[in-house]
């Protein structure tokens, strides 16, 4: 019996493409559950620290996704995306809007990661506006997904793509509302010294 060992010359894409995916949905459960920490979205049930947590370790794996993704790329024969066209916006002839907008996602997720990192050295200012860009982030590899990926046709990736894009649309909209909501936590302080007074 004859075993072919031999290896697809496109596997280095699809390693990569996978790992974009993943990289994706990374990105967008940890943009999520950063809205969750920044709202009183499921009040009741939520963890703060537990949270916290969890939104790090989901910005970390997006974070190596997206290097994985990268660095795949580079020994890539299929497209043909050099160091130079991860790097440059515009540098390289194939599908170069979408590479350009990966490119810039890749470069406003590198400075919200290293300022998540050094957030006790920054002021909160400089820290939220900053913070703010995963918006963007989140919004410019969702497009370059669908222009670069060659998987943007296949029900397997659009039915869950579209579910992913309704959630984080809902989530960013009651984030922005969510400002001018009342707070929670000052209603019920209010309550509580108003019982205070009543019983003096």
């Amino acid at each position: 019996m004859h075993i072919d060992l031999t290896v697809d010359p496109n596997i280095w894409w699809y390693l990569s493409r996978a790992a974009a995916i993943v990289g994706w949905f990374m990105l967008t459960a940890s943009v999520l559950w950063g809205i969750v920490l920044a709202t009183d979205l499921f009040p009741k049930k939520r963890k703060a620290a537990w949270l916290l947590d969890l939104h790090r370790a989901l910005a970390g794996l997006t974070f190596f996704f997206v290097a994985a993704h990268l660095g795949m790329l580079t020994l890539d024969s299929h497209a043909h995306i050099g160091l130079r066209a991860m790097t440059i916006p515009f540098a390289t002839t194939w599908r170069p809007t979408a590479v350009t907008l990966g490119v810039a996602g890749a470069y406003l997720l590198i400075a919200i990661e290293l300022t998540a990192l050094a957030r006790k050295h920054l002021s909160k200012i400089w820290w939220r506006d900053i913070h703010f860009a995963s918006y963007l982030v989140f919004w410019s590899v969702s497009i370059h997904s669908a222009l670069a990926g060659t998987d943007a046709s296949r029900p397997l990736y659009t039915i869950p793509s579209v579910v992913v894009l309704a959630a984080t649309v809902f989530a960013v909209t009651y984030r922005i509302l969510s400002r001018d909501l009342p707070k929670r936590r000052p209603a019920r302080a209010a309550k509580q010294a108003a019982a205070a007074v009543r019983s003096v």
